[in-house]
């Protein structure tokens, strides 16, 4: 028989002994060398090794298969000797560990000249099909290949080998981070390395120039702000963290296994291959089994393959599949019903569970859309500030500034070009937006992952749970030969229930049943369809059924004394109970009975029909097999019902009924009806496919389930609405072969046809408009989802089971349920849906994409300003102005007046048609576009540098320095350092000088006239350099002094950088309500009611207010005190250049969306 040995399949004969007998000879005989180890290491894990190491290598092989050889001829030569099987048991595994130990180096050798890695390999090995004989060999080979007996099963000293080599039963968890390098880690993405760079630049700056603490503090404000933000975002991810440690183990704690003979109860991690394990209802099967014994077991798989049904257990093979064998049980699966005993046959990691886990955990989590675009954006940040800093460098050293003053002056440039509380914006933000998806039960483990969501082409969604309740509901019932919808999530009912057939219909369906609600005040006291019953997943439906349609379904049967019952098994496929009337005067007794639809209508000679009992004829069976086959094609499982009345004086009370040797009868029955069962959609997942459909996202159904029931369950939530090549095929009643597959836009593709796929194949498949992929396997999830990556989709995944994990990992997002998910899954998962609603997940594209357009709005927002901040130093070095604004004044835009209202876009509501847009294309629209750059600096930022410029220029004016006395006023740095002073030829002069004495005289009004003279080193700056009389002399704001103080000149510079400060703030403000919408009309979206906003707006104005009027402030930061018309010269500039432009502008691209203006200003 063939099997796979790390990756090579090889050929062995089938053995009658243990693979697990004593070895002691044979392990010493055969234990490697160090140095083959060693080597063997470097093979397997594609590493070179050095040729000594492959002499050593060559030698220790060869010798050791010489030693092997020689080892085995003399163990065989010994048998005519020595006559234990055990003997001859260990020579037959010498031979096969050596026949596996060739093969195993063979292909580590072939590994190691490919440069594969071994982990690459193993992953790879993972994503196949899993391939095993333990469930088609005989029962007898089971037991002989893994040394074990079903009665006495394991002795101790065998078991304590096993788990010494094999180790524990239990999936081993994903390694954890310590605490202070995953707080390191948020020190390392780009954006803190940035704000890290500018720090250090700041303290060599300061270092530089100590006569300021301006870069000094900036560069530790700068660091606070890094430190912050990484704290924050750490315990962010550690509260989500710390939830996901809470889960249990899919393991269970505690099983029963026999071991010498004995039943034990012990620690399921103890469990070992071989071992005889009982296991009965509500037990979670603690490893992989081979069912040995069973009695009427059945287990829920859905965990694993996403089937929600419980299936049974038999002791035969029933598929060469695995997974859909029924003589296998596997590890964290439920037992729901019966018991079995079974042999282990794979624990932990080797189980199948185990091998789902490891291919999740070997794979890959995909980088997030929003990490993309936050490196994009820094990348730009990075070049235009390099760019910038090295134009003003050489520009400076062009002009003669000496090398201090160009290295100072270049790192506030940069400083200037770093948007500094973009970090802690984007970070508040995405914490913001997962508190609100937390209130619609949405779990955000990784903050990114919300934009990534937003920016979602598709969703790989599973089935069961999430599309889906899970539980299973009757959906149909069929009476007088017509199908009816009953109550359900998306369905209403349109029966009449005092009609005489459906009564007929309900009194079977009530009484032939073994299920009873749980009896306790609880229970009984929640709705119908969410009590708890005792009873498989069919009978529990058809409880709740007759719950609903007559309260007190207990008081009823009560009326119906049962005297008799067959259960229901899989060999008859029906199940029987008689009862006596409620009516106490009729003696007759009434059997009823329901099962399998084929069963059942052999048994029927006649039919209830609108209350009337007629022949069962050829006709009737037609139109009923008509009928079964319509609710059959919806995915429904169809139950059948009958009954016959017993003459009550041949069956009368004391008749003993005998149900093992029927002595009743069992044909000649009543059809009454039939009653569709479906696990139905969530009533809110119609209408979320849709939103989905018209937000331009394609919906996938991936499921484990039957390709009908898929089919059935993707029409009615609206994944399916255009034709398969099926339909078009029974529509036109021809072959589907003859049907052109172009004209089908809807498909379902079974799993068993991926196994053969072409990448051609793939393509013509995911070219479809809808797509569901059914039956499918773990590994073929994962395959999927990789396939519509590579399509360029983003990809959604949403699961809850452990099969899902692999695909939940590999996907853009993936998606866990919180309820029905597994451990392995909401591990594997980015978000974790508490509700296990996919409605939820609509919530969450809606925020995702809220996030990404708040971020998109905020950058916007910051970035406008930044041309007015790197202007003043490029005017200073170009013609000598007076440094219209400070680095210091610099920060408390970016990190105070600014950074509230960024923060408070995460406040902002989406705009109305955020669901109706096409996903973005996450290869060209980012978070900064050309068209936001060109509105952000090239309008917007243009026109708030011109109204900051305005607002210096007229206070400086208003303090005697007229706008033409500005140029070259500190080309040489004496501005705030040497007095200015004023002569009077045709007009007064100022000038600059160091000794300057009592030169001046009073008129008569006391008033200071003209300068007498000059000392003789005044230097000049300009004939033209003039202060008029009526604007120095008698100045709207100075004392009369007839010469400007180095005090005097730089308080009234700091008053005049507060004004350009105080005009960007305004701007912003005004900038801060435009960008709260990107295409609808401002006044449509309401300008004020993002109340968060207006707050920030008036935190704003305090920060101003706090710098220029604050003494102490004013002395520390060297600002100035505002007169009230020194606030009001941006005002006209905001009003009509940033709120009126705008509001016309969005106004055009909406009404000419393909216009010039619109390609080049809509961003």
């Amino acid at each position: 028989y063939q099997r796979r040995v790390h990756g090579v399949r090889i050929w062995r004969r089938r053995r009658p002994v243990s693979v697990f007998d004593s070895e002691s000879d044979i392990s010493r005989m055969t234990e490697p060398t160090l140095t083959e180890t060693t080597t063997k290491r470097s093979f397997i894990e594609g590493e070179q090794p050095t040729s000594s190491s492959r002499r050593s290598f060559t030698e220790a092989t060869s010798g050791h298969r010489r030693s092997f050889a020689e080892g085995i001829v003399a163990r065989l030569s010994t048998d005519s000797r020595r006559s234990s099987e055990s003997d001859r048991r260990s020579a037959s595994i010498e031979v096969v560990k050596f026949h596996e130990t060739k093969a195993r180096i063979s292909f580590a050798q072939e590994q190691a000249k490919a440069g594969i890695k071994q982990g690459q390999q193993d992953l790879e090995d993972l994503k196949k099909e899993i391939s095993m004989d333990d469930h088609l060999v005989p029962l007898a080979e089971i037991l002989s290949r893994y040394g074990s007996d079903v009665e006495k099963g394991l002795a101790s000293e065998d078991h304590h080998k096993r788990l010494e080599r094999f180790g524990p039963n239990a999936l081993t968890p994903p390694p954890s981070v310590p605490w202070w390098r995953r707080y390191l880690n948020q020190f390392t993405n780009m954006f803190a390395l940035l704000l890290q760079a500018a720090g250090v630049l700041c303290f060599i700056a300061y270092g530089l120039d100590q006569s300021t603490p301006d870069n000094l503090l900036l560069a530790v404000v700068l660091f606070v702000v890094v430190a912050l933000t990484a704290t924050f975002s750490y315990f962010q991810e550690a509260k989500s963290a710390a939830l996901m440690e809470g889960f249990k183990s899919l393991v269970a704690a505690y099983t029963k296994v026999r071991r010498d003979g004995i039943i034990r109860e012990v620690d399921a991690r103890d469990l070992v291959q071989g071992d005889i394990v009982d296991i009965q209802a509500g037990n979670r099967v603690p490893a992989d089994l081979r069912i040995i014994k069973q009695n009427g077991m059945k287990v829920d798989n859905s965990c694993l393959t996403g089937e929600p049904d419980p299936l049974s257990r038999t002791l035969d093979a029933t598929s060469d599949n695995p997974l859909e064998t029924r003589n296998l049980a596997f590890l964290g699966t439920l037992v729901v019903e019966g018991s079995g005993v079974g042999i282990v046959i794979q624990t932990g990691d080797r189980s199948v569970m185990g091998r789902i886990a490891g291919l999740a955990a070997g794979t890959g989590p995909s980088e997030t859309t929003l990490h993309r675009e936050i490196h994009h954006f820094i990348m730009f940040i990075f070049r235009l500030a390099l760019t910038f800093g090295v134009v003003f460098f050489v520009f400076g050293a062009l002009k003669g500034l000496d090398i201090i003053t160009l290295l100072i002056f270049t790192i506030a440039i940069v400083v200037a070009n770093v948007p500094e509380g973009l970090l802690a914006t984007v970070t508040i933000c995405l914490t913001l937006t997962a508190k609100r998806m937390a209130a619609k039960n949405v779990l955000v483990k990784n903050l990114e992952a919300v934009e990534t969501l937003g920016s979602t082409t598709t969703i790989c969604s599973d089935k069961t749970g999430t599309l889906t309740q899970n539980r299973m509901t009757v959906v149909h019932v069929m009476f007088d030969e017509k199908v009816w919808a009953c109550d359900g999530s998306i369905t209403k009912k349109e029966y009449e229930s005092s009609s005489e057939s459906f009564l007929g219909l309900f009194r079977v369906a009530a009484l032939c049943s073994r299920s009873f609600f749980v009896n306790d005040e609880e229970n009984m006291a929640m709705p119908i369809r969410e009590r708890k019953v005792l009873g498989d997943a069919s009978e529990t439906a058809i409880l709740k059924f007759c719950e609903l349609e007559q309260a007190n379904i207990d008081a009823y049967r009560g009326k119906h004394p049962k005297l008799a019952e067959i259960p229901f098994n899989s060999t008859d496929k029906f199940q029987i109970s008689i009862h006596t009337l409620a009516d106490k005067n009729d003696k007759r007794k009434l059997l009823v009975m329901k099962g399998a639809t084929e069963r059942i209508l052999d048994r029927c000679t006649t039919a209830l029909y609108q209350g009337e009992v007629v022949p069962m004829s050829a006709e009737r069976r037609f139109q009923l097999d008509s009928l079964l086959l319509k609710m059959g094609g919806m995915g429904e499982r169809v139950l059948a019902f009958a009954h016959i009345y017993l003459d009550g004086s041949k069956y009368h009370d004391k008749y003993e009924y005998d149900t093992d040797k029927p002595n009743f009868p069992l044909e000649g029955l009543t059809f009454v009806g039939f009653m569709g069962l479906l696990d139905p959609p969530r009533e809110t997942v119609p209408g979320a496919v849709e939103k989905c459909k018209q937000a331009g996202i394609r919906v996938i159904m991936v499921t484990g389930d039957h390709p009908v029931t898929a089919k059935a369950i993707s029409k009615q939530v609206g994944i399916i609405t255009e034709d398969t090549i099926e339909d078009i095929a029974e529509r036109e009643g021809v072959p589907v072969t003859q049907v052109d597959a172009k004209r089908a836009q809807a498909v379902v593709v079974p799993g068993s046809a991926l196994v053969n796929f072409t990448e051609d194949d793939w393509k013509r498949v995911l070219d479809h408009k809808e797509v569901v992929f059914a039956r499918t396997s773990p590994q073929q999830k994962l395959v999927i989802v990789e396939h519509c990556q590579n399509r360029g989709d983003v990809v959604a995944v949403t699961g809850d089971g452990v099969n899902d994990s692999p695909a939940l990992k590999k996907a853009d997002i993936g998606v866990a349920m919180g309820i029905t998910g597994s451990d392995v899954s909401k591990e594997a998962a980015d978000m974790i849906l508490l509700d296990d609603n996919f409605a939820s997940i609509v919530s969450g594209i809606e925020e995702g994409r809220l996030i990404f357009d708040n971020l998109k709005k905020s950058i916007a927002y910051v970035l406008r300003h930044l041309l007015p901040e790197i202007i003043p130093f490029l005017v200073y070095v170009a013609i000598g102005f007076p440094l219209p604004l400070s680095t210091i004044l610099i920060l408390f835009i970016d990190l105070g007046t600014d950074m509230f209202p960024g923060i408070a876009f995460a406040h902002e509501h989406a705009e109305k048609d955020i669901m109706q847009r096409p996903p973005r294309n996450v290869q060209t629209d980012h978070l900064v576009t050309r068209s936001l750059l060109v509105n952000s600096y090239m309008v917007i930022g243009v026109v708030q540098t011109c109204a900051a410029f305005f607002a210096y220029l007229i206070l400086m004016n208003d303090y005697g320095f007229p706008p033409n006395t500005l140029v070259g006023m500190d080309a040489e740095g004496d501005y705030g350092f040497n007095i200015m002073f004023c002569k009077w030829d045709d007009h007064p002069t100022f000038s600059a000088g160091k000794n300057y004495t009592d030169v001046y005289n009073r008129n008569a009004e006391g008033k200071f006239s003209m300068f007498d003279t000059l000392p003789d080193d005044c230097k000049y700056f300009d004939e033209n350099l003039a202060f008029t009389e009526s604007n120095y002399l008698s100045g709207k704001f100075g004392d009369y002094i007839p010469y400007a103080t180095p005090n005097y000149q730089s308080s009234k510079l700091g008053e005049a950088q507060m004004a350009y400060f105080t005009a960007i703030v305004i701007c912003q403000f005004f900038d801060a309500y435009i960008c709260k919408v990107r295409s609808i009309s401002l006044f449509t979206h309401g300008v004020f009611k993002n109340r968060v906003m207006n707050y920030s707006i008036l935190m704003g104005l305090g920060i101003t207010c706090f710098l220029s009027y604050i003494p102490p402030v004013v002395a520390v930061f060297h600002t100035g005190p505002l007169h009230g018309e020194h606030w009001c010269p941006s005002l006209p500039w905001a009003i009509a250049f940033i709120l009126i432009f705008d509001e016309v502008r969005r106004y055009v691209n909406r009404r000419y969306p393909d216009s010039f203006i619109a390609i080049y200003s809509a961003w």
